[in-house]
């Protein structure tokens, strides 16, 4: 069981406790003793910022949810700062904190003096977002578009509202920090956080319940407001000031009760004993444990075979540029300014290790670098995803064999499509019916064992709308004729995929999803229906044709809070666009056969981020 229990002993009173040398003694509790002395004693007026969501920190700057660089002066969000303490705006910054000819300006900050004029100029924008606006500037530049770029930090606690909505459990996502180890961590679960209604100049806790959980995100209730949920509040269960029950004594930190309730109780102690007894917190391990998980295998300039993102048929060597939670960003390694990358996960299908295109059969492109320059190597086989081994050879797929396929290009429908070529591993290439380019640059790699691949029927038993072969008139469509006027054979059913997980996943339930389509993207999104492992995911705020079926084991699906934990900047949804609809098209037509040209749609465009 994950989280711990927590016993009357661990809240019982000390009676030889030593008294600190502090004017106030705190008890086995963290509990503050004559805190109504400091209460009418002390200004009501406290020097900590409040932070989203009711949580309390306090910053150089004293703005809510701030940090400010202690090298370069640069304010911004604090949960994208370096290092665990969250004193540098980078890593550059950390190393350079030491070096003596800083010192100087280091110190004329500390004392109040204006910052540097390079201090200055950074002070406009928080780390993630120059990281934003700068992948922003590629794809603009590109697109021949300039534009100013403003960045919004979106707040799920306010889209969540009192808990009506559902939130996918962290447990469905298995690829994803704390996705094996989230445990039982679930509704009454107690823990330390800051108390925003202390009226106290200090930063001091209390003690919350969990009243409903939404992936990484725990609607917070503090102890003693019972049925009251004026005061119900929500945070992000695995950022640094949530603490298992117990925290606040072991490092002599304030335990205070709300200020707003404060009447209801003359005794807390008492109060808490008896609440607390027999309940659930965090184990005191739940911080490290958060950590741990956060360390991905991957490192920059690690090379990978990747598919071609202007030609689905064949991969590509490519560099690992960037790692941030556990999604990739890789710069193909013939492009010397780094604009011509492809973000996927490190579990994502799309990426192999070197060499494996040669030893399966499939198409290649060949770099003109001949040799490897200093600090680059191949990554590990080890590290990426494992397929399922398969028999073929016995009854197995051939060229030609029709069955019913996700289109890579078009993730919102499932195609008609053809067997053109078989692989070795259990690889096959895939062709869409009516839609393929003569020299076969459009087909697709997928493995035998995907759940993006199905057997003809499937569609229409699961009532799901078919795409039909483009130019194809004999409609409605129906396998038995098409099989005889192309005068051609199904894939035998036995051989796809029929494994379904107990994944966990319900409709209406909310997560944090990659666009596909534009795979720098993670964006606010729903799940609106499930097939067997099949889930439709819709965008919040975006047109239905915009929706993408995945499977429910995909990398590229992530729990409520993911991109806060992780640095990832979060999409929120195009509430200001919803209205806008795009003309009527026929739902099989590309507009062009390669991911590269779906970055200019308009998605992208009004795309507030990146």
């Amino acid at each position: 069981m994950f989280s711990s229990t927590f016993t009357a002993r661990s809240v019982t009173v000390d009676p030889h406790e030593k008294k600190r040398p502090s004017r106030k003694r705190r008890d086995s509790f963290g509990m503050l003793d004559g805190l109504d002395e400091d209460r009418s004693s002390c200004s009501t007026e406290s020097s900590a910022g409040s932070g989203t969501n009711g949580q309390v920190y306090t910053y150089p700057d004293g703005k809510a949810g701030m940090a400010t660089c202690e090298m370069c002066g640069m304010v911004g969000v604090r949960d994208a700062f370096y290092s665990k303490t969250k004193r540098f705006c980078s890593v550059s910054c950390s190393r350079s904190y030491s070096s003596n000819s800083k010192k100087a300006s280091i110190l004329a900050r500390l004392q109040g003096k204006p910052p540097t004029k390079k201090a200055k100029v950074l002070q406009k924008q928080p780390l993630m977002t120059k990281l934003a606006a700068y992948a922003q500037h590629q794809a603009s530049q590109q697109a021949g578009v300039k534009k100013n770029v403003s960045v919004e930090v979106f707040d799920w606690g306010r889209y969540l509202g009192g808990g009506d909505v559902m939130g996918a459990p962290v447990s469905c996502f298995k690829h994803v920090p704390m996705g094996k180890s989230w445990g039982d961590i679930g509704e009454g679960v107690r823990v330390e956080v800051p108390n925003t209604d202390s009226g106290l100049p200090m930063k001091v806790y209390w003690i919350a319940g969990i009243i409903k959980l939404a992936g990484f995100k725990a609607l917070l209730r503090y102890e003693g407001f019972d049925s009251d949920s004026t005061r119900d509040f929500w945070l992000n269960l695995c950022v640094p000031d949530i603490h298992p029950v117990g925290w606040c004594a072991a490092g002599g930190k304030p335990l205070v009760p709300p200020q707003t309730i404060l009447h209801r109780f003359t005794n807390w102690k008492t109060f808490l004993i008896k609440r607390l007894t027999g309940s659930k917190t965090l184990p005191p391990d739940f911080s490290s444990k958060v950590q741990e998980s956060m360390q991905f295998p991957f490192k920059k300039q690690m090379r990978v075979e990747v598919v071609d993102k202007t030609h689905l048929c064949r991969t590509r060597v490519a560099l690992v540029e960037q790692v941030i939670g556990g999604r990739l960003r890789l710069v193909y390694e013939e492009c010397d300014d780094g604009t011509d990358d492809f973000w996927c996960h490190m579990y994502s299908p799309l990426i192999h290790s070197i060499g494996w295109s040669r030893s399966i059969g499939h198409r290649f492109k060949r770099s003109d670098v001949s040799k490897k320059l200093g600090g680059q190597m191949d990554a590990p086989g080890q590290l990426f995803a494992k397929v399922k081994e398969v028999d073929q050879s016995g009854s197995w797929f051939e060229d030609g064999m029709k069955l019913e396929a996700i289109d890579p290009l078009n993730l919102s429908a499932i195609c008609v499509a053809t067997v053109r070529k078989v692989l070795a591993d259990g690889y096959l290439m895939i062709g869409i019916d009516g839609s393929e380019a003569a020299d076969g640059s459009d087909w697709f790699c997928y493995h035998s064992t995907s759940p993006s691949i199905f057997p003809a029927g499937f569609c229409e038993i699961n009532n799901i709308e078919l795409t039909p072969p483009r130019g194809y008139t004999n409609l409605p469509f129906r396998w038995f004729e098409y099989l005889k006027e192309t005068k051609s054979v199904a894939a035998p059913v036995n051989l796809f995929n029929k494994n379904v997980p107990n994944h966990g996943f319900r409709p209406g339930m909310k997560l944090e999803a990659v666009d596909l389509m534009e795979p720098r993207l993670v964006c606010v999104a729903t799940v609106t229906r499930i097939v067997h492992r099949l889930l439709r995911i819709h965008f919040d705020g975006w047109e239905d044709e915009y929706d993408q079926w995945v499977d429910c084991e995909s990398p590229d699906l992530y729990p409520v809070g993911w991109c806060q934990v992780t640095g990832y900047q979060l999409q929120p949804p195009a509430v200001s666009f919803r209205a806008r609809k795009k003309s009527q098209q026929y739902k099989g037509q590309k507009k062009s056969r390669s991911f590269q040209d779906f970055f200019t749609k308009d998605k992208v465009q009004l795309s507030q981020c990146w």
